[in-house]
């Protein structure tokens, strides 16, 4: 199947899911994950420079059409049961071999039938979407096991992510200036609370003030505890390919 790219436009139901179901059903390893990166959201983050993805940063469509057929097949390997020996690693990209975000979303007729990714990398690229392929299919807590019957429809979705950067912002707003709607992912973080919403989310909430409300009452705070100024914020860039 041909891969379609897009740069911060994601289905609706994507959309959705990151707007009313909870931060840790969709993705519960990334609490952890954050916390472990806590150090780069801390005291220092007024000092850091916000970055965007570049062109280096990001994959040609044949790399995308590459990791598309990569999550194709790590899946079906498991479904049949199949071990398959992962090519050398002088054969890859070097882009597959950084670490980076990654986030591997399945869907069947338009609905959604898994999606389970990392946003402080943890593995190289490709083990990204081999992990988190096999973690969409058969361990999103929302769905059963994908099953081989469902195979036949499904259509893959990846994501890969530049990593989080601080935000430096001087009071409420400062930092509406500074967020850039459809292309900045959004993580805030205040004591132990945190949460995301990735680009695509603009497109539903395409306001900054609301957008920035909806973030923090996912993370269980105020709504408006962005006004206060003192939420560590960070953003990120996504880039997007999809099976046709």
């Amino acid at each position: 199947m041909a891969p379609r790219n897009r740069y911060g436009v994601a289905r609706t139901i994507f959309i959705l899911l990151f707007l009313f179901l909870p931060f840790y059903v969709l993705f519960f390893d990334v609490m952890s994950a954050l916390g472990q990166a806590s150090s780069e959201y801390g005291k220092h983050q007024k000092s850091i420079k916000e970055t965007t993805m570049t062109d280096t940063d990001k994959l040609t469509e044949k790399e995308g059409a590459d990791l598309l057929s990569v999550a194709r097949k790590t899946i079906e390997n498991r479904l049949i049961k199949q071990e398959t020996q992962d090519p050398s690693d002088s054969d890859l990209s070097a882009k597959f071999l950084e670490h980076r975000g990654t986030f591997v979303t399945l869907t069947t007729g338009g609905n959604l039938r898994g999606c389970i990714g990392h946003i402080i990398p943890q593995e190289s690229v490709i083990e990204g979407i081999r992990v988190n392929a096999i973690n969409a299919a058969f361990q999103d807590p929302r769905f059963p096991p994908l099953n081989e019957k469902e195979w036949r429809s499904v259509k893959i979705e990846i994501s890969i992510l530049t990593d989080p950067k601080p935000l430096s912002y001087s009071d409420a707003e400062d930092l509406l200036k500074r967020l850039r709607p459809e292309i900045d992912g959004v993580i805030i973080r205040k004591g132990f609370h945190q949460s995301t919403f990735l680009p695509q989310v603009w497109e539903q909430l395409p306001e900054k003030g609301e957008f920035l409300s909806h973030l923090c009452l996912k993370a269980g705070l105020e709504s408006d505890a962005w006004k206060k100024g003192d939420l560590d914020v960070s953003t990120y860039q996504v880039q997007a390919f999809e099976e046709k």
